[in-house]
């Protein structure tokens, strides 16, 4: 087998100079408002092992040779809803958990896959689980708390009426700075977060 070598034209640079360049200048920098990026994950909550539980998103998809034929198919134009799956042979196996995210299109039983070829779907999280650390690491089953964002933080959540009236979670991504996952002050409404983190859903009992 022949290596060979490609080249990628791109039409910019990146730089880190001193000078400020004409365009952010024409943006007005000088008056911009600094803010803070707060990164966010896909999460539920609903009931499993009869007690509110927090769920990740993980989405099955196919197996490499169905994903080649629906990539074939995709390259003749076709609309991607007349493809037809077989998603009992088509796609990865998913964990005995797993379960279809809601309102999911079902055909005989079996969730029908999206435009990209995915199912949508949900896992427990369980504790200590490494995959979703970073989920596990905001919630204690055993306590039955959760790691809650405090609103003064100006953050927003987009649905007023969330599933079992859940609230924002902050999953704290930078435990290097923090005594234990659960720190005071993720819990005090004077309190500092510690820098980076995502939002999840409170488990509420």
């Amino acid at each position: 087998m022949t290596g060979f070598e490609t080249t990628i034209q791109r039409p910019f640079k990146v730089l880190a100079t001193e000078t400020i360049s004409h365009k952010a200048l024409d943006a007005d920098i000088y008056s911009a408002i600094p803010t803070e990026k707060v990164d966010g994950t896909c999460c539920y909550v609903t009931t499993y092992k009869d007690q509110p539980y927090l769920w990740a998103r993980l989405d099955r998809k196919p197996n490499k040779q169905a994903e080649k034929r629906f990539k074939n198919f995709l390259h003749s134009k076709e609309n991607p809803k007349e493809f037809f799956w077989n998603v009992e042979e088509d796609f990865k196996p998913a964990p005995e958990c797993w379960i279809p995210a809601k309102e999911i299109e079902q055909i005989n039983g079996n969730p029908v896959p999206d435009e990209n070829g995915h199912i949508p779907g949900w896992v427990p999280v369980e504790k200590n689980n490494k995959q979703y650390c970073w989920h596990s690491s905001v919630v204690n089953y055993e306590f039955e708390i959760a790691l809650v964002h405090r609103h003064h933080l100006g953050l927003c959540w987009p649905i007023p009426d969330t599933y079992m009236n859940s609230k924002p979670v902050i999953i704290n991504m930078n435990l290097n700075k923090c005594d234990s996952a659960f720190d005071i002050r993720f819990r005090e409404p004077g309190g500092q977060r510690s820098k980076g983190a995502s939002l999840c859903q409170e488990i509420s009992t």
